[in-house]
């Protein structure tokens, strides 16, 4: 009787979490895409190392990996790579020790929302993406 109501839902629901997950992503990264030399500008306000480079490398994971996920291609590898991502992206850009209030919390809160999705993307790799997949095509 143990989570029988969830295991019926199993794929479903593996499907909801990949969509509910990669939102954000391919949200961002169009608007990375669409405003490009936006995005490269404020890698390199940020100090961030050849900022065009990181920008396409940004826009590939953010779009294109969030897409495959979405569809469950590669799904395991390819949350694993997004999570790291995600957490060097908390860690790049969202420096709160550095701040102080008000400035601080809200980027505190994105910090931690970045290490929270990268627990979620983890917890992807490992469930893998279910049936309504490209994976289990």
């Amino acid at each position: 009787m143990r989570y029988t109501l969830l295991a019926g839902s199993r794929d479903g629901l593996l499907l909801l979490a990949r969509l509910l997950l990669m939102v954000l992503f391919v949200i961002f990264g169009w608007f990375k895409v669409t405003g490009f030399s936006a995005t490269v500008a404020y890698m390199g306000s940020v100090g961030v190392p050849m900022p065009t480079v990181v920008a396409s490398v940004a826009v590939f994971l953010e779009f294109v990996v969030g897409l495959s996920i979405v569809v469950g291609f590669y799904t395991r590898p390819l949350a694993l790579l997004l999570g790291f991502y995600t957490l060097a992206a908390a860690v790049i850009g969202h420096q709160f020790w550095h701040m102080v209030d008000p400035e601080r919390i809200g980027t505190m809160i994105n910090f931690y929302k970045n290490v929270s999705i990268s627990g979620g993307l983890l917890l992807l790799c490992v469930a893998g993406p279910g049936k309504y997949s490209l994976d289990k095509r």
